[in-house]
């Protein structure tokens, strides 16, 4: 049974594990440092995007997190193999002690098998990066027609009617349909995104919520949903006409793409009022 040593395989005898786990430990160690890489290049590809470099650096970073996600994958199977192999020990006490290291490969063997491109998808790291680089291109692409936005649409518009004018041609102020289209207005609407539904007021930490897609600042969404728990109450998503009645601390996540996006904004902003 364990607990038996033994100096070779197949012999009974007292196995200590805790040389196994210590080596585990050391593995899941190494898979944090994964996560952190993962991380890393996520941010390094949201700045190529932001800053509008070539799409093959973009790619290069997609590439690296295909390979950290292959890794990962990988690391946890070994580990989950270990740890199966060290539970049939323990439970079967054979009275042969199997050796470990054989078992472990056909464990690890049979997960890697079963390895798919689908297998990303369960991968949060790989998906948030995929969801937040999307994200963050639907926030700085210009709207279509010629690559212009609804702001730099009526600006041209503007434009031609001043040429217009200036030619002694009639201004055709109504035809276009603009006429009283308030410049601002445009702006805030397109700018309705970066309000978090509970403060009011623009956010600075975005966080996502996986399960219904609404953001807020993260301080006020966390202080909503430990408000709540403390009277044994759910928290229900504080946007309007949401029907998500259970809003949890796990599913929310750093929405990096609109804290970009916002940030963005604002340098513009600042930029046209100096």
């Amino acid at each position: 049974m364990p607990g038996r040593s033994s100096s070779s395989s197949g012999s009974t005898g007292f196995i200590s594990f805790s040389g196994i786990e210590s080596a585990l430990s050391s593995l899941k160690n190494f898979q944090s440092c994964i996560s952190s890489g993962m991380d890393t290049a996520s941010s390094v590809a949201l700045d190529l995007v932001e800053t509008q470099t070539e799409v093959s650096s973009e790619y290069s970073m997609d590439k690296a997190m295909v390979e950290l996600a292959m890794m990962d994958r990988e690391l946890s199977h070994y580990v989950k193999a270990v740890q199966s192999a060290i539970s049939h020990v323990k439970e079967e006490r054979p009275e042969k002690i199997p050796d470990l290291k054989l078992l472990v490969e056909k464990k690890f063997l049979a997960l890697q098998n079963k390895n798919c491109d689908a297998d990303f998808q369960n991968n949060a790291k790989f998906v948030q990066f995929k969801q937040q680089l999307k994200e963050l291109k639907k926030q700085l692409k210009p709207k279509e027609d010629g690559g212009h936005n609804e702001v730099d649409k009526i600006k041209d518009k503007d434009a031609s009617r001043a040429g217009n004018e200036r030619d002694g041609l009639p201004a055709d102020r109504e035809a276009d349909g603009t006429e009283g289209v308030d410049e601002d207005m445009i702006v805030t609407q397109s700018q309705t995104n970066f309000i978090c539904p509970i403060t009011q007021v623009e956010m600075k930490k975005p966080v996502k919520n996986k399960a219904c897609g609404h953001t807020y600042e993260e301080e006020a969404i966390v202080r909503m949903i430990e408000s709540k728990h403390r009277r044994k109450k759910k928290a229900c998503c504080p946007k309007i006409g949401c029907s998500h009645t259970d809003v949890r601390m796990s599913d929310l996540i750093p929405d990096e793409a609109l804290r970009r996006a916002i940030e963005s904004h604002n340098k513009k902003k600042n930029r046209q009022s100096e």
